[in-house]
Parts: C-alpha cells; sequence; structure tokens
C-alpha cells in the first residue's frame, strides 16, 4: 500500500446536543463564504457530488443526502457508507451536511446536493492510484456531476486515464494542491490540465502556511479550522486543503444546481472569473486566481470562455516535470486534512510520518 504513515486518532465523547448546538457558529466558514446568502439561490438540488475518500459514514446532519456508493479498496467489498478514519465523513458534511431540523448540526456548501460515497482509502488514510482510478471511474458511470478528491500524490497509468475521462465525460473534478512540509509541490490529480486545483487561506483571508505554493493553483478556500462532521456521530476540526477541497466542491455544486447546462469547464471558469483577488495582481502561485466567491458566482455576468483563454490548471512546473511511478499512493488525504483538538464531542486527529523518503510521484 503505502509509504505514509497511519493517523494517529484521539476520539473524545460522543457527540452530544451541546456540541451539535455549537458546531454551526464554530463553522466560521460559512459567514466568510456568506453561504447563507448563496443558499437563497441554489442548494445543490439535483446534483450529485461524488466523494472519493475514506468512506462516509450516515451522520445525522448528512444521512438525508447519503446515495449508496462503493469501495474501490482492492480485496474489500461495501457500498462506502463506512468509515473507519473519519476523513471522509469530514469531507462529505462540507459539502453536503443538512445539519437537524432545530437549526444546530452541521452545515454544508450545498445542503441539498446528494453524496456519492466511494471508498478509495482505507482507515490509515493510504489507498492507492489505482484504487482511486477505480474511483473515479465509478463515479462516471453512477451519474457524479463533481468529484471531489480531497488528495494529492502520485498517479498511475489508470489514474491518468480516469481523470481525463472525467474530464471529458462533463464531469466537474476538484483536487487538493496539497499540505507543506509533507508535499513541496502541486501532485496528482490536482496538476492535470482541466481539474480544479485548490488551495488555503486561513481565517483572515491569508494564504494558508500549510498549502502548497504552484502555478497549478486555480482557487483558494478556507483550509484553518474547519469544523465539520465526523464518523459515529461526532463533529472534527481540520486544518489542510483536503478542506478547502471539499468547500470548493460544494461551490460547483451550487453551480450545477443554478445552471444544469453549464459545462464543467464552464463551471469552473465562473469559479476563477468571479474568484476575488488576494496577493499580486491576477493569478499567482499562492491565491491562484483568488478566493472563490460564491455570490458572484451564481450570479454575475460571466461571458463564456473564449477560443484562446486558456483552462483551469497552468501548466506544470519544470522542477516537477521529470518525476514519474507505476502506481505510487494517492495519499493525502490525512496529509491534506489534519484533524486538530476541538472540545466537547469534537474527534482529534493528528497525523505523523514514518522516516524515509516519500513514496513516488508521476507528473503531467
Amino acid at each position: 500500500m503505502s509509504g505514509t504513515a497511519p493517523a494517529n486518532l484521539h476520539t473524545s465523547a460522543q457527540a452530544s446536543p451541546d456540541a451539535a448546538a455549537r458546531i454551526r457558529a464554530d463553522q466560521w466558514h460559512l459567514g466568510y463564504l456568506k453561504v447563507g446568502k448563496a443558499n437563497q439561490i441554489s442548494q445543490g438540488e439535483g446534483v450529485v457530488v461524488a466523494v472519493t475518500d475514506t468512506g462516509v459514514d450516515p451522520h445525522q446532519d448528512l444521512r438525508a443526502n447519503l446515495l449508496v456508493g462503493t469501495t474501490t479498496i482492492s480485496g474489500t467489498s461495501g457500498d462506502g457508507r463506512k468509515d473507519m478514519n473519519s476523513h471522509g465523513t469530514s469531507m462529505a458534511g462540507l459539502i453536503a451536511a443538512h445539519g437537524q431540523s432545530d437549526g444546530t448540526g452541521a452545515l454544508g456548501i450545498a445542503p441539498r446536493s446528494k453524496i456519492l460515497p466511494i471508498q478509495s482509502s482505507g482507515a490509515n488514510n493510504v489507498g492507492t492510484a489505482d484504487d482511486l482510478a477505480a474511483g473515479i471511474e465509478f463515479a462516471i458511470a453512477n451519474g457524479a456531476d463533481v468529484i471531489c478528491v480531497s488528495s494529492s500524490g502520485g498517479a498511475s497509468p489508470d489514474l491518468i486515464k480516469a481523470v481525463k475521462a472525467a474530464i471529458l465525460a462533463n464531469v466537474v473534478v476538484v483536487a487538493a494542491a496539497g499540505n507543506t512540509p509533507e508535499d513541496s509541490y502541486v501532485g496528482y490529480p490536482g496538476r492535470e490540465q482541466g481539474v480544479i486545483a485548490v488551495g488555503g487561506i486561513d481565517r483572515l483571508g491569508e494564504h494558508a502556511s500549510i498549502s502548497v505554493l504552484g502555478p497549478e493553483v486555480d482557487v483558494v478556500a478556507p483550509a484553518v479550522d474547519i469544523y465539520s462532521t465526523s464518523y459515529r456521530g461526532k463533529y472534527s476540526k481540520g486544518t489542510g486543503t483536503s478542506s478547502a477541497t471539499a468547500i470548493v466542491a460544494g461551490a460547483a455544486a451550487l453551480i450545477r444546481s443554478k445552471y444544469p447546462n453549464l459545462p464543467a469547464q464552464e463551471v469552473a471558469h465562473r469559479l476563477t472569473a468571479t474568484a476575488i483577488d488576494k496577493g499580486p495582481p491576477g493569478r499567482d502561485d499562492q491565491y491562484g486566481y483568488g478566493v472563490i466567491d460564491l455570490v458572484a458566482a451564481l450570479t454575475a455576468d460571466v461571458p463564456p470562455l473564449g477560443f484562446e483563454t486558456p483552462s483551469v490548471t497552468a501548466p506544470a512546473s519544470t522542477a516537477a516535470g521529470n518525476r514519474t511511478n507505476d502506481n505510487s499512493t494517492a495519499r493525502g488525504l490525512a496529509t491534506l486534512g489534519v484533524l486538530l483538538a476541538a472540545g466537547g464531542g469534537y474527534l482529534v486527529w493528528r497525523r505523523r510520518r514514518r522516516g524515509g523518503d516519500p513514496p513516488p510521484r508521476i507528473s503531467r
């Protein structure tokens, strides 16, 4: 399987009514991104988002939006609705959590979208590139409109083929840029042209120190102290571009719901064209085209892509251009979502690595 170490899991008490009442206020990214205003325009109705991750538990704040999926881990079986790690449930909650009828519980960016859970990584947060490839193929075959890949790492011929097939099938593919210090450049599939590569910002809207830089970064979203659902009915607090990726996948779901006939490339274009510019004027390696603006992406008059307008994801940097591998780890689920301590009913997750070299990678 891997060259990455399993996550250290520290679980606290079972989720309580008090935790459910607090979680919404703890989700600072909702106010920052004006999710309430965006949800007056779109809530993601009719959109299926595939989450290729560690599986998704039927959390009380999410279960009404959870479809039957699959596992693609070699030698295992299942329908994707079991998570031994928490990461996948956290990502799904950021996308589509509906909360509870009394207004408590976690809320996702697109709370009426549906989650197609695909377990492509195990309890130790590691899966192969080919497991991820099979997950993407399943998502295409089962009607996914958006695929969320909250990971970054190596590729295989099958993974490259699957990602390109998703793009050709008019699916919006969103992937994490990666986290320092484990990652030093944007890995796969974020570096594939046509994939939306997502970096992170902190609570102040500034570049998150954990977020990888690179010419492939397209947009950024909140990535620090991000609260969401977790396994076994609990909640989580995470820092990493995993969370930012799930948030952008939710944004794509809002757009696909509001503009159901808009091609995937135009969905990505709406996100980049309406992003709030940060850093040097124009696109840069920290922020890409800027911080996503949900309301603008849903309401702005955005001209369609012109013949000479580049699609998302700039060409890979030459520094990473010669790295190769055959079936290296499609890792990053732990790397990209470092869940930190939180009081009263929150999961605590810290990731550590074994010594030695990182897994080999392949560039586009």
